[in-house]
């Protein structure tokens, strides 16, 4: 059994922006992550991904990126600030310990890993990630389906798709990227869409749409919902001829009774506007050489790339985490409170304005500062 001071699960940038503070504050940590590198999930993803935030409000504490870095990083060029980051701070994880589960006795929390491994500490950052399970919805009729059906989580790039026809669904940011990817080099490609997309473009004549963003997320809500909305009319427009529908709800009122981020387009539009992607509404059922829609419309696929997003799942490993979570599934604050004392969440705010590496920022210091002052409370003579 393994006892220290604070316990941290997962090494990407939730884990490492603790990490770091907590290195800044001398206060002694280990850190536990089920993959065998630094930042796994970047490592990961699609080779053209490209932060959508400004380098200015997505670095980690205490290191800016450097000043060469373009306004909107490469996935790249972010794995290898991962993992300088890991070394200015002298951050050692313990790789391949994926925690199986979480539970409390008395004041300590301790975590069982799949290895066999068991840890001690008085307090817990989770730091896991939104993405730590994929959903992959199952289609009527897809086992006749002769192509190939893939989640978004396994695309790179779309030499493998080369001269197929490929239906992408769900049109979240991975959806449209991966859409817009495929249409670049040439391979045909559609997306099924079943709902209303707010979609606002990445950047406007006002310049990063995070920073205006979070500009409007500072007047009452109800002005700031008139001002985003006006902005998105103008920049992208009434897209019902393609297929698209806007829902009513403004883009940052979405935001924040949801959590669910608009699509930030960095060229999707226009080549849906142009004919390059075709729109298609929700699937009925596959059939063995394609997809029928919910319209009757049928058309040939060969590979099916489900874009259908992730979810953090934390009840799989913490106990009682039912309590903690809100209705999407999301932890209600990043410190718990009650049974729950010593626990805390990193990266799980979807309902702000500007980001998940802006809240990982802003998270990362509170929790610092509470386990820095629980500590020193426990310290002090009485």
């Amino acid at each position: 059994m393994n006892e220290i001071p604070v316990l941290i699960i997962g090494a990407g940038p939730a884990g490492l922006a603790i990490a770091g503070r907590l290195r800044k504050q001398g206060i002694p940590f280990e850190l536990l992550e089920k993959s065998e590198r630094i930042a796994n999930i970047w490592h990961e993803h699609y080779d053209r991904l490209h932060l959508h935030t400004v380098k200015e409000l997505s670095h980690l504490p205490h290191l800016p990126f450097p000043d060469d870095y373009p306004r909107y990083v490469p996935r790249q060029k972010l794995i290898a600030y991962y993992e300088h980051y890991a070394q200015k701070f002298d951050i050692r994880p313990h790789f391949g310990e994926e925690v199986t589960a979480l539970n409390k006795t008395g004041t300590t929390w301790v975590a069982h890993t799949a290895t066999g491994q068991s840890w001690k500490a008085r307090y817990v950052v989770v730091a896991v990630g939104v993405n730590r399970a994929i959903n992959r919805p199952v289609f009527p009729e897809e086992a006749a389906f002769q192509g190939y059906i893939q989640h978004s989580r396994l695309y790179k790039n779309a030499t493998p798709f080369l001269g197929q026809r490929v239906l992408v669904v769900g049109m979240g940011n991975t959806g449209a990227e991966i859409a817009l990817d495929l249409c670049e080099q040439g391979v045909f490609v559609g997306i099924s869409v079943r709902s209303p997309v707010n979609i606002v473009p990445r950047d406007t004549f006002a310049g990063p749409t995070q920073r205006t963003a979070l500009l409007l997320s500072k007047l009452p809500n109800g002005l700031g919902d008139w001002l985003g909305t006006q902005l998105r009319r103008l920049m992208v427009g009434d897209l019902s001829q393609y297929g698209l529908s806007t829902p009513n709800v403004p883009p940052a009122k979405q935001l924040r009774t949801t959590g669910k981020t608009p699509v930030i387009d960095i060229g999707t539009v226009a080549q849906i506007k142009a004919g390059n992607i075709k729109v298609f509404p929700a699937i009925q059922h596959f059939e063995a050489d394609g997809v029928v829609f919910v319209n009757g419309e049928k058309q040939a696929f060969d590979t099916v790339i489900l874009a259908t997003g992730y979810s953090a799942q934390l009840e799989d490993f913490i106990e009682n985490a039912n309590t903690l979570l809100d209705a999407y599934g999301w932890p209600k604050s990043c410190i718990a409170e009650g049974a729950h004392d010593g626990l805390y969440f990193l990266g799980y705010d979807n309902y702000v304005a500007g980001g998940i590496l802006g809240v990982i920022y802003r998270d990362s210091e509170t929790i610092a500062k509470d386990i820095t002052a629980k500590l020193a409370g426990a310290a002090a003579p009485v």
